[in-house]
C-alpha cells in the first residue's frame, strides 16, 4: 500500500517538450481499490473516422442480422473485432438528403451536425448547428490538454465549386465547434505530432531553445527518470511501453518519404495554376502522383491513438479525404485514376471494381487503427473498450449521391456501455442523429434532442 500518488494530469517534462502520460496505478489514491477507482474515473472516448465518396453498395452489409454474422467483403478485415462492433443499416441524414441539392458538400460538413447547411460560394458558412463531437468535447474535454485533436489526409480548401455553387470549405471539415467556425484539422503528420508533444512554436519560441532536431523522449528524460523511481514494476514496464511506442512514431516521422521525385514531373504551367488557386505544390503532388498513402495515414492514426492514451484528449475526427476527393489510388494493384471519378461508376463492372478495392484499403487502415488502440491497456481494459469509435461515411454511392442507408460501424463499448458484436437493420430511414442523440446520452451529455432526432436507437445499449 503506497501513501502517495501522482495526478493524472502529470507529465513528463523538459526543455521544449511536454508528455502527457497513460493512466497509472500510481494515479490511483492512496487506500483506494484500484477497481473501485477505475469504475468511478475511468475516461471514456470518442474517435470519428469518415471516408468520402460512399461505398461499393454490394460489399458493405453482412448477409445475415443479429449477432451471427458473416462479415461483408469490405469489411472483411475486421473480422478479428467482429465481438467488438456494432454494423447498422438504414440510418439516414434526413434533413441532408433533400432533392435538388449538391451530392456531396451538402453531406459531407453536416455528417456529425445532420443539419442542412447554408448555401453559399463565400466566406458566410453556416451548417446551422454544432457537430456532435464538439457538443461531446465541451462536455468530456474539460481538464484534458486539447478538448478535441482534428487530423485528416487531404488540407483545408478554399475557392468555390463552380460546378454546384458551394464553397469548398463545406467539404473540408466534419468537426463544427459553432455553425460558422469549422475546427482546424492537422495533415501533416510531423506537424501532428510536435503539437501533441513538444512546445516549441515557430516564429514564437526563440531559436535558441529550438529543440526540432531533438527526440522528444530525449528532452524529458530526467523527468521520466525521477518519476520511475517512485513507480512500482508494473507502472514501470507501463512507460516504458508507452515512451516507445512514442518515440517508433518519432523515428518513422524522420525516416518518411518526401516527394520531390514527383516534383520534375510538374510543368511550369501546373504551378502557375496552383499558384493561382493558392494550392501547395506538395499537397497538388500528394494527391495525383498515386504515391502510396498508408505510411502517412498510420503515422496519423498512431499519433491520434497515442493523444487519446495519454489523455491529452479524448475526442478526436480524421477524414481520410475531403468532399470530391479526387485522390489518385494508382498504388493499389488494379486501381486507376482518381477517388472521385471512380465512385461515380455508372455500374461500369471495371470500375465497381476499382471502388471495391479503394474502400477496402479504409477498412485495412481502420483495422490497422483498432489493432492498436486494442492493445493499449487502461487497468483491466483496453482503450478500445473505454472508446467509441466511429467509422463511415456520408454517401452510401457515390454515384447515386444519397445520404440515406448510410455506411456506419461502431467499434468499442464506450467502458461497457455498447452492446457490441451484432449487425442492426433498422426500419428505413431512422434518423442517423438518433444515434447520435444515443452516443451522447452514453458518454455522459445529459440532453433528451439532437438535430432531427426522433428517439434513441434500440439494441445497442446494454
Amino acid at each position: 500500500m503506497k501513501s502517495w500518488q501522482i495526478s493524472r494530469r502529470r507529465a513528463l517534462k523538459g526543455m521544449g517538450a511536454t508528455v502527457a502520460l497513460p493512466f497509472l496505478n500510481a494515479m490511483i489514491p492512496p487506500g483506494v481499490r484500484a477497481e473501485s477507482f477505475l469504475e468511478k474515473n475511468r475516461p471514456v472516448r470518442l474517435a470519428v473516422f469518415y471516408f468520402p465518396n460512399g461505398v461499393r453498395e454490394d460489399y458493405w452489409t453482412p448477409s445475415r442480422v443479429g449477432r451471427n454474422f458473416d462479415m461483408s467483403p469490405t469489411l472483411k478485415p475486421l473480422e478479428a473485432y467482429k465481438k467488438d462492433l456494432l454494423i447498422l443499416g438504414q440510418l439516414k441524414n434526413n434533413l441532408v438528403d433533400v432533392k435538388g441539392t449538391d451530392g456531396h458538400y451538402t453531406k459531407t460538413a453536416p455528417f456529425l451536425t445532420c443539419r442542412l447547411i447554408e448555401k453559399t460560394t463565400g466566406a458566410n458558412i453556416d451548417v446551422k448547428g454544432t457537430s456532435m463531437d464538439q457538443i461531446l468535447a465541451q462536455h468530456i474535454g474539460e481538464g484534458t490538454r486539447f478538448p478535441s485533436l482534428e487530423y485528416g489526409l487531404d488540407p483545408v480548401k478554399g475557392g468555390v465549386d463552380e460546378l454546384v455553387g458551394y464553397t469548398r470549405l463545406y467539404g473540408s471539415s466534419i468537426s463544427w465547434e459553432s455553425p460558422t467556425r469549422p475546427r482546424p484539422k492537422e495533415v501533416n503528420p510531423r506537424f501532428a505530432f510536435d503539437r501533441l508533444f513538444r512546445n516549441f512554436v515557430p516564429g514564437v519560441t526563440p531559436v535558441q531553445e529550438n529543440p526540432w532536431k531533438k527526440s522528444v523522449i530525449d528532452l524529458v528524460l530526467e523527468d521520466a527518470k525521477s518519476l520511475n523511481r517512485q513507480l512500482g514494476a508494473a507502472d514501470q514496464n507501463k512507460m516504458a511501453e508507452y515512451l516507445e511506442s512514442v518515440r517508433s512514431v518519432e523515428k518513422r516521422l524522420d525516416s518518411a518519404d518526401d516527394l520531390k521525385d514527383f516534383e520534375a514531373n510538374i510543368t511550369p504551367d501546373i504551378k502557375k495554376e496552383l499558384i493561382r488557386l493558392n494550392v501547395r505544390l506538395n499537397d497538388y503532388i500528394e494527391l495525383n502522383s498515386g504515391v502510396d498513402a498508408t505510411e502517412k495515414v498510420r503515422l496519423m492514426m498512431d499519433i491520434n491513438a497515442l493523444a487519446l492514451w495519454s489523455d491529452a484528449t479524448r475526442v478526436t475526427t480524421f477524414m481520410f479525404g475531403n468532399s470530391v476527393s479526387n485522390r489518385s489510388f494508382s498504388f493499389l494493384d488494379g486501381v486507376e485514376g482518381g477517388h472521385h471519378s471512380i465512385s461515380h461508376h455508372r455500374g461500369h463492372p471495371k470500375r465497381i471494381e476499382m471502388y471495391g478495392k479503394i474502400n477496402l484499403w479504409h477498412s485495412k487502415q481502420f483495422k490497422y487503427f483498432l489493432d492498436r488502440v486494442s492493445s493499449m491497456n487502461e487497468g483491466d481494459r483496453s482503450l478500445l473498450d473505454n472508446s467509441v469509435v466511429l467509422y463511415g461515411s456520408s454517401l452510401r454511392d457515390g454515384d447515386k449521391h444519397r445520404a440515406s442507408n448510410l455506411p456506419i460501424v461502431i467499434a468499442g463499448s464506450g467502458g461497457g456501455k455498447l452492446d457490441t458484436g451484432q449487425n442492426i437493420i433498422y426500419q428505413q430511414d431512422t434518423p442517423l442523429a438518433n444515434l447520435y442523440l444515443t452516443l451522447l446520452n452514453t458518454m455522459g451529455v445529459p440532453t433528451d434532442h439532437f438535430a432531427d432526432s426522433t428517439g434513441k436507437l434500440e439494441g445497442i445499449c446494454v
